[in-house]
């Protein structure tokens, strides 16, 4: 049976999503969270004391990237030159441009293909899944 851990971090933000057809088009915020799900590289591979990785180093890596880049700060995708130029106005701004519309599955897949492959590979570890949730009700998942 394969083996994961998952680790769960909090963060708020800010976003619009350019195009909505409704009240997301506007500046607005949540409370996220981001479930992150890894596996060791090499099946079943466990360290000494029986584990795929101590819950902290999760926590040291996801959390510190999420505060670096995103936590109270505003995502944006980079085609929405309208809204990165009035964040950019003020200061201080704290702005994390996109490749794509910030949706709950773009996140999702930002963080899925592009920062946790760098972060877990010197670990010896995969990303299995990842899962921001954007509200107690609504969900995105990439595995």
């Amino acid at each position: 049976m394969p083996l994961s851990i998952t680790r769960r971090i909090h963060f708020c933000a800010g976003h619009r999503l350019l195009g909505h057809e409704g009240k997301c088009a506007q500046f607005h915020g949540h409370s996220f969270v981001a479930e992150f799900t890894v596996a060791p590289a090499e099946p079943d591979t466990l360290d000494d004391l029986g584990r795929i990785v101590d819950f902290s180093v999760l926590k040291q890596l996801f959390k510190g990237w999420i505060d670096e880049h995103w936590d109270h700060g505003f995502l944006l995708w980079s085609e929405d030159t309208a809204a990165v130029e009035a964040l950019r106005s003020v200061e201080p701004h704290k702005l994390y441009v996109m490749d794509a519309n910030p949706t709950s599955e773009n996140m999702a897949a930002h963080l899925f293909h592009e920062i946790c492959p760098p972060l877990l590979d010197p670990l010896g570890l995969r990303i299995v899944r990842v899962t921001i949730r954007e509200s107690d009700d609504t969900s995105a998942t990439v595995e």
